[in-house]
């Protein structure tokens, strides 16, 4: 029985195989033949057909037709990318490759998790938080891994140490937890694809016929002249209004309460908070609706976690550090990174650093890494202490803090949850 089976599939393929050769070859031949015509035509300029390689082709639309090709081509490519490394299947289109790199004599560990989406079907890529009922909150990646099955976990973006609110966007599934800060890039998680982008929120509160700019959601106030939203992920209390300013309580699209007290915030609602002389106008008829989007808009986009700087922007490497106000982190650290490929694999890195064994990497160390693994694009995630991966049920790198420090967020690789 397994023999007739493979000599089905086999005698399939092969058909298959002269089909798109006979396509192919009729292609030309058309091109050929209508070449003629064009070339004459005072409309259109002279045109030639390039050479290209049949084998390419074949092989690209193989790779669709077949799981079993496009797995062996998969494990071939990992092969022939790392070839000193140790690799080992953690399952269908996922692997977890460790290597040591040198830079100017002196060792550096990586770790590394290629996932072919293609094959790892089963499995989705979502950011998750340390807690399900607040922002305010850190938890081990082991803890976090294990709250949501996953397979893979890294430590996410920025967050403030001492209440694990992240700073910076965050979207899961559709709803934003946090906005953007200093204009930094995000990765955009979508359905079939990944895309990279300096995110800007597009957020506003209009009521008694006025329209007022968002400065920012569920984030820390940087001036007081800004109009801040905390909704109830932020906790129990807004932060008390800034010198001259007010909290709005709005239920149900309603404005309940006015105070420049720490205002209970709805679990149907939000608070507004900022100056009073930009909020009292709203006051008048007390009837609001907040409006949030995004640029760019992303359209499709599932969910969104922030990073910066840049390490590779299409297809080439790019640190734009100072832009995005990240001079802290320069130098030879532990790093986490997350990036893709332009055939949709995902690539995420985590550089052990700050010992002997392991010294860490600077930015465009890591950036030229991300580049050889075969990025069009890739962004630094939270490092140092914060640099932690977990595969299949255990840690696998060697952070500073033995298990990792509590994080806020990680990013995750699970199984589709079933319908």
């Amino acid at each position: 029985m397994d023999t007739f089976y493979f000599a089905e599939n086999y005698e399939l393929r092969k058909l298959t195989e002269v089909t798109i050769n006979v396509t192919i070859i009729g292609i030309l031949i058309l091109c050929q033949a209508l070449l003629p015509i064009h070339a004459s035509s005072t409309k259109v300029a002279k045109v030639t057909v390039p050479d290209f390689d049949t084998s390419e082709v074949k092989v690209k639309i193989f790779d669709q037709i077949s799981p079993e090709l496009r797995k062996k081509n998969f494990d071939e490519k990992i092969k022939k990318q790392y070839p000193k490394a140790f690799i080992k299947d953690v399952s269908d289109g996922v692997k977890h490759i460790r290597m040591t790199k040198y830079y100017n004599g002196r060792p550096v560990r990586i770790n590394l998790v290629q996932v072919d989406m293609n094959l790892a079907k089963n499995f989705e890529l979502t950011p998750v938080l340390s807690s399900s009922e607040t922002l305010k909150s850190r938890k081990t990646i082991t803890t976090i891994a294990k709250n949501n099955d996953a397979l893979v976990a890294l430590n996410g973006t920025y967050f403030k140490p001492q209440t694990g609110v992240p700073l910076g966007t965050l979207m899961i599934d559709g709803k934003l937890y946090t906005g953007p800060i200093y204009d930094r890039v995000a990765m955009g998680i979508f359905e079939d694809g990944f895309d990279l982008a300096r995110v800007r929120l597009d957020a506003s509160v209009k009521g008694s016929g006025k329209t007022i700019k968002v400065d920012n959601i569920n984030q820390p106030r940087m001036l007081s002249t800004h109009v801040l939203v905390y909704t109830p992920q932020w906790g129990k209390y807004s932060p008390t209004a800034p010198k001259y300013g007010v909290g709005l309580q709005v239920t149900d699209n309603k404005i309940t309460k006015a105070s420049a007290n720490a205002v209970e915030i709805p679990q149907n609602g939000y608070v507004i908070s900022g100056p009073k002389s930009i909020l009292y106008a709203l006051l008048e008829k007390k009837d609001v609706k907040l409006s949030v989007k995004t640029t760019p808009e992303w359209k499709g986009v599932k969910h969104i976690i922030s990073g910066g700087p840049y390490l590779v922007k299409d297809g080439e490497v790019y640190v734009d550090m100072t832009a995005q106000k990240l001079g802290a982190i320069g130098g030879r650290n532990p790093r986490s990174a997350i990036g893709f490929t332009a055939d949709n694999n995902l690539i995420l890195v985590a550089v052990d650093g700050r010992e002997g064994s392991s010294v860490g990497m600077t930015l465009m160390e890591l950036a030229n890494l991300m580049k050889s693994s075969g990025c069009v694009g890739a962004i630094n995630l939270d490092g140092g202490g914060s640099t932690v991966m977990y595969v299949n049920g255990q840690v696998v790198n060697n952070p500073q803090m033995k298990g990792g420090i509590p994080l806020s967020n990680a990013i995750i690789l699970s199984k589709i949850a079933e319908s």
